[in-house]
């Protein structure tokens, strides 16, 4: 919310990555990584992707997320600016949740790394995405990627719900 944002359309395709560039640079530098810094030309390619990837999901691509901020539909700019942020906070949670598995999970230990995982299997299994095989908790010891990803997207469900009362 402390990203200034004038309008809420842009005039053109250079105005739109402009937009999400410095968009892309105020969220990483102030929530992503404090104080870092990142290119212009960086943050552009990296807001594209986020944007190629989460439009994807709809059906749409990059032009979707541009035709939005030009013509104001689907929350104008600021709803492709939220895409971003959102896309960044799930990737800065699956960073976090891989990390915290990495640093407390040992590799070598694969009864331990069952059992945890059967252990999140029953706090949180209902919650879970359904191509999470909760029924399979030795699929997930190995390689426990898929798992992190299914999570966040638990989370990032929840959160929604929540947001939205």
């Amino acid at each position: 919310m402390g990203f200034i944002c004038r309008s809420n359309t842009v005039r053109d395709f250079d105005d739109f990555s402009d937009m999400i560039g410095q968009y892309y640079v105020h969220h990483y530098t102030t929530c992503v990584a404090r104080g870092a810094q990142i290119n212009r030309i960086e943050a552009i390619g990296r807001a594209k992707e986020i944007l190629e990837q989460v439009y994807r999901r709809h059906q749409g691509n990059l032009m979707t997320a541009f035709r939005d901020a030009s013509e104001g539909t689907n929350s104008g700019l600021r709803g492709v600016l939220d895409r971003i942020a959102d896309a960044l906070k799930t990737e800065s949670v699956e960073r976090y949740i891989r990390e915290a598995f990495d640093a407390h999970v040992k590799p070598t230990e694969w009864n331990e790394k069952v059992n945890i995982i059967r252990q999140l299997f029953q706090a949180c299994g209902p919650n879970l995405p359904p191509y999470i095989r909760t029924d399979q908790p030795e699929k997930y010891a190995s390689d426990y990627q898929e798992l992190v990803r299914g999570y966040t997207e638990a989370l990032r469900r929840t959160t929604s719900l929540f947001s939205r009362q």
